[in-house]
């Protein structure tokens, strides 16, 4: 059986991608043809989740196992998680904002004699930024750095090095000969 799937993103109304996979298809299968078909960046972390029809999140699938209890999407068959009508997914692709695609199952038909599956049939708008670096996370990174406090009674490093109050004066190493036992 080859089921249908719509994918959409809330950043771009115009941003749509239809997909068909066989039942037998996991959701790693479905997370590296989004990846190919979108250009997106295979290192970075992604993960699925099940989704009420609000788009709450609800069952956790990631790329590996990572201790929390959670499925990976390897051993996720589509005809074990697909189990309704209009059943939703959330792909979340930018990991550290949160961002997700809208993934919706909209029906199923044969499989047709020679047509490779899984493919991307129809394909409309421009995908939405893999990771954005902006918001929230400026925000984050902008706590970290410290302020300086400018004290104009404390010296700057730069004058404490540059006022030539060295007391000792390197020996002169241009000529190795002339050095006495105490300066090796």
């Amino acid at each position: 059986m080859v089921y249908k799937f719509v994918v959409l993103s809330d950043e771009d109304e115009s941003f749509v991608r239809e997909f068909e996979f066989l039942d037998s298809h996991t959701l790693l299968d479905f997370h590296n043809l989004i990846q190919d078909e979108l250009e997106f960046d295979k290192s970075q972390m992604a993960y699925f989740f099940m989704a009420t029809d609000n788009w709450e999140k609800e069952e956790e699938f990631t790329l590996f196992d990572m201790g929390t209890g959670s499925s990976t999407m390897e051993t996720a068959d589509l005809e074990d998680i697909i189990f309704r009508k209009k059943q939703k997914l959330l792909y979340v692709f930018d990991f550290f904002n949160d961002r997700a695609l809208f993934v919706e199952y909209t029906g199923e038909t044969k499989e047709v004699e020679g047509r490779e599956v899984p493919l991307c049939v129809n394909s409309k708008g421009v995908p939405p930024k893999q990771v954005i670096f902006s918001g929230t996370s400026r925000k984050l990174y902008n706590s970290i750095v410290v302020s300086v406090d400018e004290d104009e009674d404390e010296p700057e490093v730069d004058e404490l090095f540059l006022e030539g109050e060295d007391e000792e004066t390197l020996p002169d190493f241009e000529n190795i000969d002339n050095l006495t036992e105490d300066e090796e």
